[in-house]
């Protein structure tokens, strides 16, 4: 839910529209009517991962829907094999207190979905 609203201030300060902003579990649903998929920090199981990444193909397939993906790095994400379909976009450094809290983290990073690299 934060996310959502974060994802609704940031758009309001750069005078954009926001997105409609669906907060429940929507893997496996159809998400024609999506022409943009944000996930942040949601490889941080391996089953999740794996549902995540066959649901985000078959998104893209149906309806060539943008997906980008922001992650501090953590290991289900650096080793599972969407990584290799990723193009790297940004990289932020994370607050001090943020890196306290998630062991050792430092940087998330914003990545583009792209099936075909």
């Amino acid at each position: 839910l934060v996310a959502a609203v974060v994802t609704k201030m940031n758009c309001e300060l750069n005078n954009v529209d926001p997105p409609v902003c669906v907060t429940d579990n929507i893997i496996g649903s159809d998400a024609s009517c999506f022409d943009l998929i944000l996930l942040g920090d949601m490889f941080y199981d391996e089953a999740l991962a794996d549902s995540l990444h066959r649901w985000l193909d078959r998104c893209i397939e149906d309806s060539g829907t943008k997906v980008l993906i922001g992650d501090p790095g953590r290991a289900h994400f650096e080793g599972h094999g969407i990584r290799k379909l990723l193009h790297h976009l940004a990289q932020f450094e994370l607050p001090k207190s943020v890196r306290e809290q998630n062991y050792g983290l430092i940087s998330s990073h914003v990545w583009c979905y792209n099936r075909k690299l």
